[in-house]
């Protein structure tokens, strides 16, 4: 079995770690002589699926589930488990999610069938200006790559940090030293290198040379990782262990570590012959020591009879996912053609991104309508829009929510182009008891802002790109002091008569919403079952020209789509050499306390799912 073969290889480097050697094939950011790679053991297969009982953890790899599930399998709870997933992730998936970022918390309470959110997506420091893009060099903003995307300027003050801390404090039963060590023993033995974790590397790699303290961490001699080695990082081990025994706002916030971000943010530390500019930020230890969690109750849409929990706060995961299915609730997509139901999800999709981009922001800094964006008299108004066989004009006009015209009026096209990047990671967790956590969190794009802090083991997110580059003071999603830039993260749970029926959640930036949206569509009106809807080739149309389409897609409904008038394009961009959208995790409820965990058979690599007590069948 894939964990336990992975677990073997693990123990046999911490045999050696025991005798006080170091194995040969291991890489570590602190031993030169240790950087050379040597054949290890295969990567062991990888489980997308599992049915069973007594709680369920499924994430995009199998180290990080086989940590949530040990969590369990001492009596720890969902939010536990979700905890120590997501530090373990920080150790395999660097590149997309760490203490450097910040994300989103969905919890369900099953005791008292509530849901709650923590919103701990990263803040604007107090020092940005609303020419924070703008080069001051030039008066002209920083192009987006490779300017903006690895730079000081992009840094975000972190919020993953405080969100561990919050959750476990409210819901959780282990202590935050207890959550942290299984992922520092992960970090310090070292993980199996696969082939994804090469290929983002070299994705990255002249990102990663701009700053020698990423270089020596991600770049043995020059060079990504090669697949079947080890990979160590035992400078985030000792990080994890002084967050565990000082706490994260004494270690994390507060002191050396605080001032030791800012530094880098405000002074990157570049290597001598890089060409890149990196631009400097603003972060500062007073932007840290001031950083707080806010804490909500999400979303709540209705469809076809379930109740569908989003992410509130500065996601706009739960309006948009929910004003698209109250749209595509106006129709009967069961009993459609398939190009008809692949044309409505399409239209909705765009239909509801056209709001998004006037309506949402930050609800600290903005007033969003909320009610209105999730109304169903407004969604029948843009369900108007949808003509049978004849493809959604795009960009469309956002809704007019002050309309009394059946077909409601129309308000303006967005101006704001989406520079969200495609990374990210989600996990989703149950347990024995029934509460439920679905979890996404993120540095931004893969490799957040390319610096690492030295001496830590984590990248810095460049989150402050998912502010509008170009500043427009009616936009929602403009750039202020202590704002949360605008997310598409939308971790979501789906009840009936108050008990979980689905939660799932996604990573890809913009395209999280579409990826959630379609599994959602997949599931409950095209007839698949949750493994099915999970592995379907997606598309996705934010209010473009175009809309973006994995090749299987293309393969097997381009054409039909096509005849009613989307152009379809390919999948992947100038970051990322994977053609893919999305990586998601989910768990479904059934009968009896069946739970089914599952994650992408192929995507990112492939996820791994796994329960508690496995259906001998």
């Amino acid at each position: 079995m894939q964990i336990r073969s992975r677990t073997v290889a693990a123990g046999i480097c911490l045999s050696v770690l025991a005798l006080g050697l170091s194995p040969a094939n291991a890489v570590t950011a602190s031993s030169p002589e240790h950087r050379k790679p040597q054949p290890v053991p295969a990567e062991p297969a990888k489980h997308p699926t599992a049915v069973g009982h007594g709680g369920a953890v499924a994430s995009v790899d199998p180290e990080a589930t086989k940590v949530g599930l040990d969590v369990l399998r001492r009596g720890g709870n969902a939010v536990d488990a979700a905890i120590a997933t997501a530090a373990a992730l920080g150790v395999t998936e660097p590149y997309s999610a760490g203490i450097g970022g910040g994300g989103y918390l969905m919890h369900y309470d099953a005791r008292t069938k509530r849901i709650t959110t923590i919103d701990g997506r990263e803040t604007a420091p107090a020092g940005v200006t609303p020419q924070a893009f703008v080069n001051p060099a030039t008066g002209k903003t920083y192009p987006f790559t490779p300017d903006l995307v690895t730079s000081g300027a992009s840094v975000g003050v972190p919020g993953t940090p405080m969100l561990w801390k919050d959750a476990l404090e409210r819901w959780g039963t282990r202590s935050l030293r207890q959550s942290l060590e299984p992922a520092a023993r992960l970090a310090e033995r070292g993980f199996v290198v696969d082939e994804t974790f090469r290929s983002q590397t070299l994705d990255n790699k002249e990102r990663f040379e701009a700053f020698p303290a990423t270089s020596r961490l991600f770049l043995s001699d020059g060079d990504a990782p090669k697949v079947g080695t080890v990979f160590r990082n035992p400078d985030l081990a000792r990080t994890y262990r002084q967050l565990g025994r000082q706490g994260v706002e004494r270690a994390f916030y507060r002191g050396p570590l605080a001032k030791q971000m800012s530094d880098v943010v405000q002074r990157p530390r570049t290597s001598a012959d890089t060409t890149l500019p990196v631009p400097a930020g603003t972060l500062t230890p007073q932007d840290l020591a001031g950083y707080r969690t806010t804490v909500g109750k999400g979303t709540t849409s209705h469809y076809r009879g379930y109740t569908v929990h989003g992410m509130d706060g500065s996601s706009s995961g739960g309006t948009t996912v929910g004003e698209a299915l109250n749209i595509l609730d106006q129709f009967d997509l069961s009993s459609m053609s398939g190009a008809e139901a692949q044309h409505h999800y399409l239209a909705a999709t765009a239909l509801a991104f056209a709001d998004r981009g006037l309506y949402v922001g930050d609800p600290a800094f903005v007033e969003v309508p909320v009610k209105g964006l999730l109304s169903k008299g407004f969604a029948a108004q843009r369900a108007c829009q949808i003509e049978p066989g004849k493809a959604l004009k795009t960009p469309a006009e956002a809704g007019d929510m002050n309309s009394t015209e059946p077909c409601g009026g129309q308000a303006e096209v967005g101006r704001h182009s989406d520079t969200e990047n495609e990374e990210t990671t989600n996990l989703t967790t149950a347990d024995r008891w029934g509460n439920v956590v679905e979890y996404t969190l993120t540095i931004e794009q893969t490799g957040g802002s390319g610096q690492v802090v030295p001496g830590r083991g984590f990248l810095l997110n460049n989150e402050l790109t998912d502010f509008s580059i170009e500043y427009d003071p009616v936009d929602p999603n403009r750039i202020e002091p202590g704002k949360r830039p605008r997310s598409s993260m939308a971790p979501t749970i789906i009840t009936r008569d108050g008990k979980p029926v689905l939660a799932l959640g996604s990573p890809g930036g913009s395209t999280i919403i579409s990826t959630v949206l379609q599994t959602v569509v997949n599931r409950i009106d095209l007839g698949m079952q949750l493994p099915q809807a999970v592995a379907a080739p997606r598309a996705t149309l934010r209010n473009t020209e175009k809309v973006t389409a994995e090749p299987d897609y293309i393969e097997q409904h381009g054409a039909a789509v096509g005849e009613i008038g989307y152009l379809l394009q390919p999948a992947g961009d100038a970051f990322t050499s994977q053609a893919e959208i999305g990586a998601l995790t989910a768990i479904e409820f059934g009968p009896r306390g069946r739970m089914t965990a599952a994650a992408e058979p192929t995507r990112r690599g492939g996820g791994a799912a796994a329960v508690l007590h496995p259906n001998r069948r």
